[in-house]
């Protein structure tokens, strides 16, 4: 398998595992887990389609990680302000 291809199924991976565990009512779709969950694996896919030249897919994740990413900047905030 080739580091590629290892790439995008661990980004696949990532983002799937964190959705099936929000499903399961095991992570809260507000916790910092499952935002880095999502922010990790939207890189990975991202960097992905960067490689395979996908642009809708680039966009996609790019957004993805970008949302993510703001959510975990508020996730630790929260953290700060109750400490």
């Amino acid at each position: 398998m080739s580091l590629t291809n290892l790439t995008g199924i661990s980004g696949a991976f990532i983002i799937l595992m964190g959705f099936t565990l929000n499903e399961l009512h095991k992570l809260d779709r507000d916790s910092i887990v499952y935002d880095l969950l999502n922010l990790v694996g939207g890189i990975l896919l991202a960097f992905y389609a960067y490689i395979l030249s996908s642009t809708p897919f680039l966009i996609l994740n790019v957004v993805w990680a970008i949302v993510a990413l703001r959510d975990v900047v508020i996730d630790l905030k929260k953290n700060r302000q109750t400490r």
